[in-house]
């Protein structure tokens, strides 16, 4: 508010004065002219009634000739104020209306309008710095999820997109630079009910900076932040509220996953995949040689993931500036370059330029030449989207897509992903264990992911966690139904943690602590169930004893007093 009183006290500074000297001149004229009162008498009008006539002379209003009927003399000056007055507010209208129309002024209120917006919020939110493909998408996700977004895109295109866009909650946009840190304090970098910042500009300085800034302004508030190159991502990764995303690092970290520990990345797309929804096929991908058609910053990082599980490749690129590598072949892609590279023995071939047409094309050609290649295609514009689905691929890289997966794991499922980290580091064997538990206590479908808290300061569990109980608090009891003892609820427990001891897959018969954190997955409907055994201590009674215990205050009287026989 106070860019938009300067602006305009700064625009407006001439039209003002020229206003209050008009005014002042017709109201000291007035005063000065003669006049005569009710009876005849000789008067002249004090500057009371002189700026109330004045006043509503001005305004062309017209109450007529007020408190007694003028003489010549006033008639002759009020005929001057009245021309005076329309052309000094004439002059004062056109200035507003050209300061109205003013850029600067225009962008001062939006963004004061903005900050108000913002500063009124009184529900959990995301900052997203970016609204791209990747940014529209996350927003786009945290509404399906209920969760406000405020965002910050420097292009003032793609600042409206918002107002014409489907939402539950429409978001609150800004168009500014979100490298200066007064715009990351009027998005709420520092309000109370920030959740995260998330970065997903295009340009690795910009998200350095931005990224640095939010973590200066706030040292609690999460940050994430994409980022393309090593260096960047080694220089956010000295702060620790900071966490730097690679999609083409993740993409590449899968594709490695898939051809060495394919049922580590079936567990993870199987947990993190939309709830409810069919569960995803195994991941198969051949090993062998392979065709990388494109050696930019994607291509690296998937060839480099190849040769980590044992596969040869050869990289086809037209760019001469290229740094030669004993496995790049500086060609076109026409035939003879691909027979060159070995398309007749190939296994599966990485159709990754920045280009979705000739990504098609290159998909195409080598079909041609070896109809039983492995496709992976990756798709740079969403609105060729098309395209990419005429390769008919078995695999596709959108950056969008990689993430927002990342994105919601860190920001709304944290205990899923360190759940998830955990699978990678101890590899196939436990993702397997996992996936029998999965197939076994659930249907084939993606489950529900929630986090059970067992706390002693929820009613329901402080007796039992205190020791108060006698029996100690057992996780296979949170299994059971608890309005139906004989029923058990569909929901598997992946992981504990205690501090920061994690147990995978906890035993049933596990004594819980106060403090414990059970991560829980399984169909929906079943966290509302266990969510009973927080509110009071009935539904844990119920379950031990199949006894319905009592209630109110009354009926626990009553139930103390001896039978009589």
């Amino acid at each position: 508010m106070g860019d938009v009183l300067f602006i305009a006290l700064r625009r407006l500074r001439t039209p003002l004065i020229t206003l209050i000297l008009a005014y002042a001149i017709s109201v000291a004229g007035l005063v000065a002219m003669p006049g005569l009162d009710g009876s005849g008498q000789p008067m002249k009008l004090g500057f009371f009634h002189a700026f109330y006539v004045v006043s509503y002379t001005a305004t062309t209003i017209g109450f007529g000739e007020l408190p007694w009927v003028f003489t010549d003399a006033q008639r002759a000056w009020i005929t001057f104020t009245i021309y005076l007055s329309v052309t000094c507010w004439a002059y004062a209208l056109g200035s507003i209306f050209a300061l109205v129309q003013e850029p600067v002024f225009r962008t001062a209120v939006a963004r004061s309008r903005f900050t108000a917006r913002v500063r009124r919020l009184d529900e959990p939110f995301y900052i997203i710095c970016g609204y791209g493909q990747s940014g529209t998408a996350l927003a786009h996700a945290f509404d399906a999820l209920g969760t406000r977004s405020v965002i910050i895109e420097t292009r003032p295109e793609r600042a409206a997109r918002p107002d014409v866009e489907i939402y539950q909650e429409p978001p609150c946009c800004l168009a500014a630079d979100a490298r200066w840190p007064d715009v990351l304090q009027d998005a709420g970098a520092t309000h109370p009910r920030c959740k995260a910042l998330i970065v997903l500009v295009s340009d690795d300085e910009a998200a350095q900076a931005i990224a640095i800034g939010a973590a200066a302004l706030s040292s609690d508030l999460p940050v994430i932040a994409r980022v393309h190159s090593a260096l960047a991502r080694a220089n956010l990764d000295s702060f620790p509220n900071i966490t730097a995303i690679d999609p083409f690092d993740t993409f590449a970290t899968n594709l490695e996953l898939a051809l060495a520990m394919p049922a580590v990345l079936w567990v993870e797309d199987w947990l993190s995949s939309v709830p409810g929804s069919a569960c995803p096929p195994p991941p198969i991908l051949p090993a062998g040689h392979w065709l990388v058609l494109g050696f930019g910053r994607f291509g690296h990082a998937v060839a480099r993931a190849l040769e980590r599980t044992g596969s040869t490749w050869t990289a086809i690129d037209s760019n001469l500036h290229l740094t030669d590598e004993p496995h790049l072949q500086h060609s076109d892609n026409s035939v003879e370059s691909l027979g060159a590279a070995g398309i007749d023995r190939a296994v599966g071939i990485i159709a990754g330029t920045d280009r979705d047409a000739m990504n098609l094309a290159l998909v195409t050609r080598a079909r041609k030449l070896n109809p039983k290649l492995h496709v992976i295609i990756r798709q740079n514009h969403v609105a060729e989207r098309s395209l990419i689905e005429a390769a008919r691929a078995q695999q596709c890289f959108v950056k969008s897509e990689i993430m927002v997966r990342e994105c919601l794991q860190l920001l709304v499922a944290p205990l899923l992903n360190r759940f998830l980290l955990q699978v990678r580091k101890h590899g196939a064997e436990l993702a397997e264990q996992i996936a029998v538990r999965l197939l076994t206590g659930l249907e084939e479908r993606v489950p529900h992911i929630w986090v059970f808290n067992a706390y002693a300061s929820y009613p329901g569990l402080r007796a039992a966690l205190s020791g108060q109980a006698g029996a100690p608090l057992r996780l296979k009891e949170l299994q059971i139904h608890p309005l139906d003892p004989s029923l058990q609820l569909c929901a598997v427990p992946l992981l504990l943690l205690r501090g920061e001891e994690e147990f995978m897959l906890p035993a049933l018969d596990m004594e819980l602590q106060s403090g414990d954190r059970i991560l829980f997955a399984g169909r929906e409907g079943e966290e509302r169930l266990q969510h009973r055994f927080h509110l009071d201590p009935s539904p844990l009674e119920f379950v031990r004893s199949g006894v319905e215990p009592a209630r109110s205050w009354i009926f626990r009287q009553l139930q103390k007093r001896p039978r009589v026989r």
